[in-house]
């Protein structure tokens, strides 16, 4: 259930069917690799655009859900059957609702000192039955090998089934992808801002703004310094790399 978009494989269910997948995962006797799944959109598409390096990442990805709108949008315009966004924080409360009457716990990674710590509250009094294994607070830099070593050592005594990464793309991305093959967990999740959303730190944007595809704004008007820089660079250029993709369809459609 994948399509192609601009060499990024990208999920084509809706969010019940994205959280299937991941149950099918945990459910899973055998001793399969930890996949890494994110929850991306316009920024990492940019992101992938211009670096070869993280697009190989998102490539090397179990699944690559689409967190936004403009690129559920992109996916249709192509012509590919995308059922719908499959939102970050939505595939978390979701998966730990599902979660929460199995022998799965979680493992939470990211956020500014505390949040993880509260988030585990927020989860295991929002989902009664969740079940937090550990959390972790990574320095805003890249963690050096030694670091990664203890860290992977850190969940793996916990017994965690999920990592969840709430860092920002494409940073989160990155570190998944090389905490992954250090773990026994059978999934680590990238999320976002989403450990941000669920304690209370950052204010989510109404449903109907986020299927307008302007929560970007909404955010923007929330934290204007901080990610001011951030969308206006990525929302010209989604704009540009969408039009270009598309013209580049129909000029091979013209030709056959």
């Amino acid at each position: 259930m994948k399509q192609i978009v601009n060499s990024i494989p990208v999920f084509s269910g809706d969010l019940v069917s994205a959280v299937d997948h991941l149950l099918d995962r945990l459910s899973d006797a055998g001793h399969l690799p930890c996949s890494c799944v994110s929850c991306t959109g316009a920024h990492g598409m940019v992101e992938a655009s211009e670096n070869v390096a993280f697009s190989d990442v998102l490539r090397s990805f179990y699944l690559n859900l689409p967190d936004g709108m403009p690129l559920v949008w992109l996916a249709k315009l192509k012509g590919f059957t995308v059922a719908g966004r499959c939102y970050g924080p939505d595939v978390f409360a979701t998966l730990l609702a599902k979660t929460a009457s199995m022998d799965a716990s979680h493992f939470f990674c990211g956020g500014k000192p505390g949040v993880a710590d509260e988030l585990a509250l927020v989860a295991t009094t929002t989902w009664v039955g969740t079940k937090v294994a550990g959390t972790h607070c990574p320095p805003f830099r890249s963690l050096d090998e030694q670091e990664l070593m203890e860290l992977a050592d850190q969940i793996n005594r916990s017994g965690a089934a999920v990592v969840w990464i709430g860092l920002s793309t494409p940073k989160q991305e990155v570190f998944a992808f090389r905490l992954a093959p250090l773990l026994k967990a059978k999934l680590i999740i990238t999320v976002g801002a989403a450990f941000d959303f669920y304690t209370g730190k950052v204010s989510q944007a109404p449903r109907w703004i986020q299927r307008s595809g302007l929560e970007w704004l909404y955010r923007l008007l929330q934290e204007p310094r901080r990610l001011a820089p951030r969308y206006l660079k990525i929302v010209p250029k989604f704009a540009v790399m969408a039009i270009r993709s598309l013209l580049i369809d129909r000029s091979k459609k013209s030709l056959l």
